[in-house]
Formats: structure tokens, sequence, C-alpha cells
């Protein structure tokens, strides 16, 4: 599991403590980005506690999709089958990990999806806005890059570490919350087989959300871009292809 963290002093003992009763065999990488509030003080202590978390410190903060994208490098590196991905904060349910494995070790799936837009899916404690936010986004970029999950700006995925090693990292251009489009997007072209499980997201229970504007404008600068480069002849493509 890679678990980002930026100033989640307050969520990062209790979430960890779940993710771990979810998946008892797991590891967890947190990644912090040099959290003022403590954050990665707290994540060394419960590694030193708990051989099952590691962390991984970075130098500021220099965005989340940098942050997983160190994150799953170690992973993929340290012979992981299976790589999760959540958020800190409480918004992603860790009762719903087993679920999302589910695919994945039935060989159904490259790639499951936490997903608000499926079937017993949803949302709560958004306002109206955000949500329009959240659920045009993801119609948006399935119009432009003709990809077929209903959601794409969700961060609860799992992924099968043959899968996530296919995508060459360097070509990854976003930083922000898109880079949950981009990923599934590279994934997709790749040939991976994509899955939905549905799930409940829920506003985080502390600290401060990090979307901002700027944030939203990167996420329109991304998705036109992949799609200029396909246009042009540069999307990815699966091996032999």
């Amino acid at each position: 599991m890679v678990l980002p963290t930026y100033d989640e002093s307050e969520n990062l003992e209790g979430i960890s403590a779940a993710i771990l009763a979810a998946l008892p065999g797991a590891t967890l990488l947190v990644v912090d980005d040099s959290s003022p509030d403590g954050t990665g003080e707290i994540a060394e202590r419960l590694a030193a506690a708990d051989p099952r978390v590691r962390v991984k410190h970075r130098p500021g903060k220099q965005g989340l999709g940098r942050a997983y994208l160190d994150g799953f490098a170690v992973a993929i590196e340290s012979g992981a089958q299976l790589v999760l991905q959540m958020d800190a904060d409480w918004s992603h349910d860790p009762g719903v990990l087993p679920a999302m494995i589910a695919p994945l070790t039935a060989g159904e799936a490259d790639l499951v999806i936490g997903s608000r837009y499926v079937p017993g899916g949803g949302v709560k404690d958004w306002g109206i806005v955000r949500r329009l936010i959240s659920r045009g986004g993801s119609t948006f970029a399935r119009t432009v890059l003709g990809l077929s999950p209903h959601d794409l700006t969700g961060g609860f995925k799992a992924w099968r570490s043959t899968t996530l090693d296919a995508v060459p990292f360097e070509g990854v251009r976003a930083g922000g919350y898109v880079f949950q489009i981009e990923m599934t997007y590279r994934a997709s072209r790749l040939g991976a087989r994509v899955v939905e499980v549905p799930i409940t997201f829920r506003d985080r229970r502390a600290g401060q959300s990090k979307m901002s504007r700027r944030i939203i404008v990167e996420a329109l600068f991304v998705v036109i871009g992949l799609r200029w480069d396909e246009l042009r002849g540069r999307a990815p493509r699966r091996p032999g292809r």
C-alpha cells in the first residue's frame, strides 16, 4: 500500500491501523512530503513499532503524482505483486480493500478502481459544486480520451505490479490530482483490463483539503495534452504495436 501524506498528522495513525487490519499481510509505505505538522515523525514512530510500515521522506511538497511515482518505484523494486493506493484522510474506506484486490487475485483485472460513479457507489458530505467538479472531470476525461471507466478522478486503486511497471514513469506529466486520470489512461492504452468496484467516498475526517483552482486548470491542460499527443501519433501503445 502506497500512502502519500502531507499534513495528515490527525489521520495517519488511525488510517494506518485500519489498513493493516483490513490487509494483515500488506506492507504500508508512507510517502511524506516533509509535512510541517509532524506527519513524518508519526510515520517513523509507526514504522519503529510495526515492521509492516515503511517510510519514504521527500524533500518538500513536490506534488501528489510525484509522491505516488516514488512510492510505486519502491514497491516494484521490493518485489510486490500487487500495489494499492488510497488517500490518508479517511475519504476511502479501508474495509473495501479486500474487495479491491479480489479481481486481481482472480485474474480478472490488471487495475481496479474504487468507483463512486457505478451502481452501489456514491459520495457523502460533499456540496453540489464539488460533486459537479468531480463528476464533470471524469465525464470530460472519458469523452476526450475515449476511456471506459466511470470514475477517473479518484485515487482509490489496486494495481497488478507488472501493469504498473509497464507504464514509463518518466513520461508521466501530471503532478496534481489529474495524475489519477493520466495513469488510468496510460495503463488502458497499454492494454490493461480495468474493473470498477463501487465505493462510498466521504469527505476527510480532519485537516484541510488540498483541492485548488490550480489543480483544476492543470487537469484541463493535461487531458487536452494527452489527446493532442494521440492526434500526433504519440499515444502509449501496447508492446509490439
